[in-house]
């Protein structure tokens, strides 16, 4: 069994990830909560359930050590002081504003066995579950309708972007929406009280309690020495240079962050929705970013400070001069049908997961990007994906690596 964390590639053997299997907090969703909670659908809970459970056999087929986030966590809060501050810190980023209902919901939290408790948390706490006597307080008032005191996380399944593995560290991420603030908390508390997971000396590449905001579908360690992170719709210049001179100051082997500017909008939410490596010298793109991009380079000068350049360039140059290939494939989402680009785009077919080189893992349903990378000699493994991909995420976007060789 290997421990720590090590991640220097994005196709290295993948030998131990954390994913979240779908529970409660999905048939938390309705229409009115959905642009709250950043769905755009409703996935069937139980078909979503099976569908990720092969996710999860086809990576353990695969030799891969598969770790759930609810069980990491719960080992993190094992003690009642340390539960007491996160139920604190919790609350507090649940926008609870009536005082009689969080010393009602901290009191209710601490009463349940701590597997029960954080089940509670991601599902949400709905205001039938929690009895206290009622004020006629203004904050009870203007949210009497909501069914719920905290929020259900249904985000969770996505647990690659609260948090990312780079070299032997982590960054705890600030999430760009409310909704998902808490799930990175959670991270939070695994890295400083689960040492399992995260041994003490786990370097902290990025604190979550920052103003800017930074998520893990927009960070691509493409080689020991390159990170690359999407300027995105959810992740900032201020977070980049943050991280880029925390990485690059310590004593490792990373040299350079590139930083691709994409569309701020939904589709493109992240960089991994348009762009993944599935090989040393392959990657799948959108069509879409195929043109000119801007990539911004920062690199440290002689006195460790940061150093920014521009310029604008293909991606495929650019990926052939950092990465000192001869050439490079790129494999277009949808081939090179409009239609079927953006139709596979949009259930991810640009989001693979690589578990060894030139190995990855896709969804079944996007057939056409499947049968172009099984072309360039990639082998491809699908799960089936109905409702999975109903949270506008792929395989990539559903799993956190912590080790690869």
């Amino acid at each position: 069994m290997v421990q720590g964390i090590n991640v220097y590639s994005e196709i290295g053997k993948l030998n131990r990830v954390l994913l979240h299997r779908l529970g409660r907090e999905i048939e938390g969703l309705v229409p009115d909560n959905f642009e709250r909670l950043l769905f755009d659908e409703i996935p069937y809970l139980e078909v979503a359930q099976k569908e990720h459970d092969c996710f999860a056999n086809v990576l353990r087929e695969n030799k891969v050590e598969v770790l759930y986030f609810a069980d990491e966590v719960i080992l993190a809060l094992e003690n009642a002081q340390v539960r007491r501050k996160f139920i604190k810190e919790f609350l507090n980023d649940s926008d609870v504003f009536s005082l009689h209902a969080l010393e009602a919901m901290e009191q209710y939290l601490m009463d349940m066995p701590v597997k029960e408790m954080v089940e509670s948390i991601i599902a949400g706490i709905k205001k039938e579950d929690v009895h206290f006597k009622k004020t006629n307080s203004l904050a009870d008032y203007i949210n009497e309708e909501y069914p719920y005191y905290t929020d259900p996380m249904p985000n969770l399944y996505f647990t690659r972007d609260p948090g990312a593995c780079i070299g032997n560290g982590v960054s705890i991420h600030c999430m760009k929406t409310k909704a998902r603030k808490r799930e990175a908390l959670m991270l939070k508390y695994i890295y400083l009280y689960n040492k399992s997971f995260m041994p003490e000396g786990t370097e902290r590449w990025y604190d979550y309690e920052g103003m800017s905001p930074i998520e893990g579908g927009d960070i691509l360690v493409l080689s020991p020495q390159i990170v690359a992170v999407g300027l995105s719709q959810r992740t900032s210049a201020d977070a980049i240079e943050i991280l880029a001179e925390r990485l690059l100051n310590h004593n490792n082997s990373f040299r350079k962050i590139l930083v691709f500017e994409i569309p701020k909008c939904r589709a493109f939410m992240h960089l991994d929705t348009v762009f993944t490596m599935v090989d040393y010298d392959k990657f799948t793109i959108h069509p879409e970013i195929e043109g000119p991009l801007h990539i911004y380079e920062v690199t440290l000068d002689k006195e460790r400070k940061p150093v920014f350049k521009s310029s604008k360039n293909e991606l495929e140059t650019i990926l052939k001069r950092e990465l000192k290939l001869p050439a490079v494939q790129m494999i277009r989402c949808g081939g090179s049908d409009k239609i079927a680009a953006q139709r596979e785009q949009w259930s991810d077919a640009s989001n693979t997961l690589a578990i060894a080189p030139g190995t990855v893992i896709t969804y079944d349903r996007n057939h056409v990007t499947n049968d172009l990378l099984d072309r360039y000699g990639v082998t491809v493994m699908t799960i089936p994906s109905s409702e999975l991909s109903r949270g506008r995420g792929g395989p990539r976007c559903m799993s956190m690596p912590i080790h690869r060789d």
